[in-house]
């Protein structure tokens, strides 16, 4: 059971990620154990004892988070707990490439998030063997190969060619 809890927590500071990031912007209010619920208090626990002594911004961040846990259906807190699990399994080099990438996408603009986004999505459905062809090609690529490959796509996607008319 202290296991699940340590578990919630730690996934209530990843859920806390996003809001930590805004709270650089404008200074947050201490919250003040008494005003959390009962189902938050329970979650929060482990910080009970030293929740007044946390910076505001971390009780708000984890009032939050707590507050996004108890609203999700089961199976998403199932899935949550399967992607920390997972987090936790991964070598600390590949979390730390994981968490720069984060950040470099989180640095694009929001447009250029979308097309990030949009491109995984058409990757994902291709089928299983196109996807490992391309990850073969990109992996065996240079880097000025990748830099052309990239350039290409940039190229088709500012230019696209006109589409062929069917002839009925």
């Amino acid at each position: 059971m202290n296991a699940l809890r340590a578990i919630v927590a730690v996934v209530l500071l990843a859920l806390a990620v996003p809001v930590l990031a805004q709270s650089a912007a404008a200074p947050a209010q201490a919250v003040g154990w008494a005003s959390l619920s009962a189902g938050q208090q329970q979650l929060l626990r482990p910080y009970a004892g030293q929740w007044q002594s946390l910076p505001p911004e971390r009780q708000a961040a984890l009032a939050r988070g707590s507050q996004r846990w108890l609203a999700m259906p089961p199976e998403q807190r199932s899935l949550a707990r399967q992607r920390f699990e997972q987090w936790r399994a991964l070598p600390p080099q590949n979390r730390a490439m994981l968490r720069e990438r984060m950040e470099k996408f989180r640095a694009l603009s929001p447009n250029e998030q979308n097309i990030v986004r949009d491109n995984f999505h058409r990757f994902q459905n291709l089928p299983a063997e196109q996807r490992r062809s391309l990850r073969e090609r990109w992996q065996s690529a240079t880097p000025a190969e990748r830099q052309k490959m990239i350039a290409r796509v940039r190229a088709r996607r500012a230019h696209p060619a006109p589409m062929e008319r069917r002839k009925d």
